[in-house]
């Protein structure tokens, strides 16, 4: 069972960002339905992981657009990635750890801050970037 199903009013108006955000919100996906599967344990290191890789590459995607197309809310941004950054890397640290292992708590965490970050930032830029040819 999907824990967020992508909807059209998750689009920011360009496909390479919009391709992104299905594809994070697949491996959100793919880390809750092992969860109800019992098998939440073994996949959340990797998953967790692959999540933080992709959110990298993810994030410099938009890095490089804001710099190429001068996008003014850049700072502020930059400031939520790298916060968004921070917290899935000190996941991981609790998971390996010991501290923390899958639960509802995170996977509403992950879901709430996907939805938030598209819809209240995201959102933002994707009429400034289509104003500058961005599509």
């Amino acid at each position: 069972m999907a824990l967020i199903t992508w909807q059209d009013r998750y689009s920011v108006g360009i496909r390479e960002i919009d391709d992104q955000h299905k594809q994070l919100i697949n491996m959100i996906n793919e880390l809750n339905d092992a969860m109800l599967a019992g098998k939440g344990k073994e996949l959340l290191l990797p998953v967790l992981n692959k999540l933080a890789s992709y959110c990298v590459s993810h994030f410099a995607v938009e890095e490089k657009l804001f710099a190429t197309h001068a996008y003014p809310e850049t700072a502020d941004h930059l400031d939520k990635h790298h916060k968004m950054t921070a917290k899935v890397t000190a996941l991981i640290g609790e998971v390996k750890s010991g501290k923390s292992t899958i639960s509802i708590e995170v996977m509403n965490f992950l879901k709430n801050w996907l939805d938030k970050h598209i819809m209240e930032t995201d959102k933002k830029y994707g009429p400034y970037l289509n104003s500058k040819g961005v599509k």
